[in-house]
C-alpha cells in the first residue's frame, strides 16, 4: 500500500506509537484517578505527562489542555460551549463541516447566527473582510489553520488580532496542520486550540485536543464522573476536570503522547519541509501535464501548507481515485467535507482528488504516483 491520505489520518504510525499502545493494555490498566492504588496513579501519571507535552508543543499551560474523542469533538465543545441565545459567529470560507454544522445546528434551534468572511490573496482584505463581518453580539471567530482540500493558510494570527481588539475570542482549527505547521498558543493570541490527534501528531483515531486560555469561560458539552468533587452535583468549574467526564481513553492517550513526543523530538519544520519537498515535486511534473487541473499555485508566494487537490478532465474524483487505489495507491477523491472551500473553488460537483503526503512518505513512493496519475491522464 502506498499511503496518500494523510489528511484524513496519518499512516504508518511510528513504532513509538504503536509500542506505546501496545504497552498500555498491560502498564495503564487501571482507571486514573479512581483509585490511590499504584497501577491508578501511574495512568494518572501517563495521562498528566502527556499533557505537559501537548502543551510545550502548543506553547500553552498542561492544566487546560483537554483530551477528547477528536477535533469534531473539540470543535463542538468550543461553538457550543460559548453559544448563548442571540450569539454570533464569523467563519471563513474554508472550514470544514465540523464547524458549519455545529452552527447550522444552533441557527435552525434560534440559538445564533454566523457569517462568512472570504479568505483572499491578500492578508489585509482577509483581515478586513472578517472585521467587516463583526458585530456587537459577535462572540467568537472560528478559522482553519490550514484548508483541508486546498492547502490554503489563512494569517490566523492577524485575523486573531482584529478579533481581541474587539473583545472577540478566537478559535483555531488547527486539524490539519497541528504537528508539522507552527502553532503557539500565547504568541498567536489563539485563545481556543482545537485538533485532532491522529493525523499530523501521529496519534490513533478516536484522539482529539481541546486547548483553551485561562481568559475564556468555555460552558461543558458533557458532564458526569470526573473523580474529582465527588460529593458535589455540579460539574468542576476547573480545567482539566471540568471537561473530562467519564472515564479518559487512557490507551488513546498514550499513544498520542507518543506522537506528539515522536513530532517534539523530529522537530515540526523538518517534517514540514520533507512534506513540502514532496508536494512540490508532485506540483511540478503535474503542472506539464494539460489534462490536469491544479487548482493552487505553489509559486505565488501565498503560504500554503502541503496539501494538494487536482482533477483530471472529464472524469470525476472518485473515479481516478479508484484508479490509483487499483495500483494500492490511497487518496481521497470527492468533498472532504468542507462544502464551503469547494463551493469557493468551484468544484462542488466534480470534487477534487487530495493527496497530502506525510514525513513517512518516500521519494519512491512520490515518483510512482506522479507516473500512475500521467498514465491516467493520458
Amino acid at each position: 500500500m502506498i499511503y496518500f491520505d494523510n489528511g484524513a489520518t496519518s499512516f504508518p504510525k511510528p513504532f513509538s506509537v504503536v509500542n506505546a499502545v501496545n504497552l498500555s493494555f498491560c502498564e495503564f490498566c487501571a482507571n486514573p484517578g479512581r483509585g490511590g492504588y499504584k497501577s491508578a496513579m501511574k495512568s494518572a501519571e501517563m495521562i498528566y505527562n502527556a499533557r505537559e507535552s501537548a502543551a510545550r508543543l502548543f506553547n500553552a499551560d498542561a492544566e487546560n489542555v483537554i483530551f477528547t474523542p477528536g477535533c469534531t469533538f473539540s470543535l463542538n465543545t468550543a461553538i457550543k460551549g460559548l453559544c448563548r441565545p442571540g450569539s454570533h459567529f464569523v467563519i471563513s470560507d474554508l472550514e470544514h463541516n465540523s464547524v458549519i454544522r455545529p452552527l447550522e445546528k444552533l441557527k435552525k434551534m434560534g440559538l445564533c447566527e454566523y457569517s462568512v468572511a472570504e479568505i483572499t490573496p491578500d492578508d489585509s482584505t482577509t483581515v478586513n473582510n472578517f472585521a467587516s463581518a463583526f458585530r456587537k453580539n459577535t462572540v467568537a471567530v472560528v478559522c482553519t489553520l490550514s484548508s483541508n482540500v486546498f492547502g490554503i493558510m489563512p494569517p490566523v494570527e492577524k485575523i486573531a488580532r482584529e478579533a481581541h481588539k474587539n473583545g472577540i475570542i478566537f478559535i483555531l482549527d488547527a486539524a490539519q496542520g497541528a504537528g508539522y505547521l507552527p502553532v503557539n498558543m500565547k504568541k498567536d493570541n489563539t485563545d481556543i486550540i482545537c485538533c485532532a490527534g491522529h493525523k499530523g501528531l501521529f496519534g490513533p483515531m478516536g484522539t482529539g485536543l481541546l486547548i483553551i486560555s485561562n481568559n475564556v469561560a468555555l460552558g461543558t458539552l458533557t458532564e458526569g464522573g470526573t473523580g474529582s468533587n465527588s460529593e458535589s452535583l455540579s460539574q468542576p468549574d476547573f480545567p482539566p476536570d471540568r471537561f473530562e467526564s467519564g472515564t479518559p481513553n487512557v490507551h488513546g492517550i498514550a499513544g498520542l503522547s507518543a506522537g506528539i513526543k515522536f513530532v517534539l523530538n523530529v522537530k515540526r519544520e523538518n517534517i514540514l519541509s520533507h512534506e513540502n519537498k514532496i508536494i512540490n515535486y508532485i506540483y511540478d511534473e503535474l503542472s506539464s501535464l494539460g489534462n490536469v487541473i491544479l487548482y493552487t499555485d505553489f509559486y505565488d508566494g501565498i503560504p500554503k501548507s502541503p496539501v494538494l487537490s487536482f482533477n483530471i478532465r472529464s472524469k470525476p474524483s472518485e473515479e481516478t481515485a479508484a484508479l490509483l487505489a487499483e495500483k494500492g495507491i490511497c487518496v481521497r477523491g470527492g468533498l472532504h467535507c468542507a462544502p464551503l472551500a469547494h463551493k469557493k473553488f468551484g468544484t462542488i460537483k466534480s470534487g477534487t482528488v487530495r493527496i497530502t503526503p506525510s514525513w513517512f512518505t518516500s521519494e519512491d513512493e512520490t515518483e510512482f504516483l506522479v507516473n500512475c496519475i500521467k498514465k491516467i491522464a493520458n
